[in-house]
C-alpha cells in the first residue's frame, strides 16, 4: 500500500484567525499539546498508516515549517522510495502562488503525473486529529469508487467552513451543500474534514476541468462535490468506526481562531482528554531538542516549586513558582513567587519573579518581567495586549514590555 498512494499534504493557509502565533509560521507550524506542531498530527497518521510517499505543500512563512519537516521528519529511508518532501509554488506553468487549496494541487499535476501510484490522498495539514488512513483506502478499493470523502458528525458551530454531505443507502454521495444554510448553527450533520482520497486517473482528469476556486481551509468546494458526484463514484466514509488501529475518540479539530486553539489546549488537561494522546501503538512523532528533564526545585525565598494537572515539557524549570491547569513547552523557566494560571507557554518563555499569568499565551522566548501581571484586570490587558473576543490575551514573539 506504501507505494501504491501518493500523499499530498496542504500546508499553504496562513491561518489570519491565529494571528499574531502565525506572525511567524504557517498555521500548520503552530505549536501544540506542549511539544508536537499541527502538522505534526497528520503526519503521524501517515506514518502508522503505512503512507511513505509525502509531498508537504508549503507557502506562507515556510522557513520554519520547512525546519522542523527537517529536523523532526526525515525519518524515512530514500532508498525504498520513502519520503517527507516540502514543495513550494515551483511556478512551473505561470508566476503565481497557490491561490487556494485545489490549485495548489493543479500547480503540482507533473509530480501527481510521475508518481507510479495509483491512488492520491490529499490532507489538510492544520487540523489536529488521529485517523487510520488505511483503513479509509481499504473501503475505497472494497467500494470500487474513484472518490472518497472522510466525513464525521459535526455542525456549523464546532466546524467552521465545512461541507456538509448527504449520502445514500450505499454511502455513497448524494449532495453537498453549506451547512450554514440550514440557518441552525447547533444541526448535526455529515460533514467533511480534510481528508480527500482519488483514484489517480480521475484526479488528474479533475485538474483538467476549468479552474474553479476552492474555499479557504478545504480542498473541494460544495458544488465541486455535487459535479463529483453526479457522475458517480463517490463515497463517504465516517471517521471513527470500529476499524482501524487506532483508538476511535473521534477527535476532530480545525483551530481557526485563537479561541478556538486556547479551547483544544485546555481540554487536553481534562480528567477525561477528549484526544488521546497516550495510544502506546500511536505515538505522535515529532521534532525533540536534547534538554535536560522538567524539574521544580525551591526559589530563593525557599518556596517549592509546584504544578498542579499541567503539562510540562523537557527543559521547563520552576523554581519557586506556581504552575496550575498550563501548559508549558520546552526550557521554560518560572522563576520564584510567579504564578501561572490557564496557561500556554512555548518554547523559552521566562516569567519573572512575582509574575502573575491567567488564561494567556505566550509565544516563543517571551520574556516577562518581575511583577508583571498578564489576566488579570480586563481593562488593562485590553489597553496593553492583544485580547481575543474569548478574553484570552496573546503576547506575540518578541514583545517589548
Amino acid at each position: 500500500m506504501s507505494l501504491e498512494t501518493l500523499t499530498l499534504v496542504l500546508a499553504t493557509d496562513r491561518g489570519p484567525g491565529l494571528d499574531p502565533l502565525t506572525r511567524h509560521r504557517a498555521k500548520a507550524a503552530v505549536p501544540f499539546a506542549g511539544k508536537f506542531r499541527i502538522i505534526d498530527f497528520t503526519l503521524a497518521n501517515c506514518l502508522h498508516s503505512d503512507l511513505r510517499q509525502v509531498l508537504v505543500l508549503t507557502q506562507y512563512k515556510s522557513h520554519s515549517l520547512h525546519k522542523h519537516l527537517r529536523d523532526g521528519w526525515s525519518i524515512y529511508n530514500p532508498e525504498l522510495r520513502e519520503y517527507v518532501t516540502p514543495v513550494s509554488p515551483q511556478m512551473a506553468e505561470g508566476q503565481s502562488w497557490y491561490t487556494d487549496p485545489f490549485d495548489a494541487v493543479r500547480q503540482n499535476r507533473y509530480l501527481i503525473e510521475r508518481s507510479r501510484a495509483k491512488r492520491v490522498l490529499i490532507l489538510q495539514g492544520d487540523l489536529i486529529y488521529r485517523m487510520d488512513y488505511a483503513e479509509m483506502i481499504r473501503a475505497h478499493v472494497d467500494q470500487r469508487v474513484e472518490v472518497t470523502l472522510a466525513i464525521r458528525e459535526g455542525s456549523p458551530a464546532d466546524s467552521p467552513g465545512r461541507v456538509a454531505v448527504s449520502l445514500d443507502e450505499a454511502g455513497r454521495v448524494v449532495q453537498a451543500f453549506d451547512p450554514a444554510s440550514t440557518g441552525d448553527p447547533a444541526r448535526t450533520n455529515l460533514l467533511t474534514m480534510g481528508v480527500y482520497l482519488f483514484d489517480k486517473e480521475r484526479l488528474l482528469a479533475e485538474l483538467d476541468r476549468p479552474a474553479e476556486v476552492s474555499p479557504e481551509h478545504q480542498v473541494l468546494s460544495a458544488p465541486a462535490i455535487t459535479s463529483l458526484s453526479a457522475s458517480g463514484g463517490v463515497f463517504g466514509y465516517r471517521f471513527g468506526g470500529a476499524r482501524g488501529r487506532v483508538t476511535p475518540d473521534r477527535y476532530w479539530c480545525d483551530p481557526v481562531t485563537i479561541d478556538a486553539y486556547f479551547g483544544a489546549t485546555m481540554a487536553l488537561l481534562d480528567p477525561r482528554a477528549p484526544l488521546d494522546l497516550y495510544q502506546e501503538d500511536w505515538d505522535i512523532h515529532t521534532y525533540q531538542g536534547q534538554d535536560p528533564p522538567a524539574r521544580t526545585v525551591p526559589g530563593a525565598s525557599g518556596t517549592e516549586g509546584i504544578f498542579v494537572n499541567s503539562m510540562l515539557a523537557d527543559g521547563t524549570l520552576i523554581s519557586g513558582g506556581g504552575v496550575n491547569h498550563s501548559v508549558l513547552f520546552p526550557r521554560v523557566r518560572i522563576r520564584d513567587g510567579a504564578i501561572v494560571e490557564e496557561a500556554v507557554l512555548f518554547d523559552g518563555v521566562q516569567v519573572g519573579e512575582g509574575a502573575h499569568l491567567r488564561r494567556c499565551i505566550l509565544d516563543k522566548g517571551v520574556l516577562v518581567p518581575a511583577g508583571v501581571q498578564i489576566g488579570l484586570d480586563p481593562a488593562t490587558d485590553r489597553a496593553r495586549y492583544e485580547v481575543t473576543d474569548g478574553g484570552v490575551v496573546v503576547i506575540p514573539r518578541g514583545f517589548a514590555f
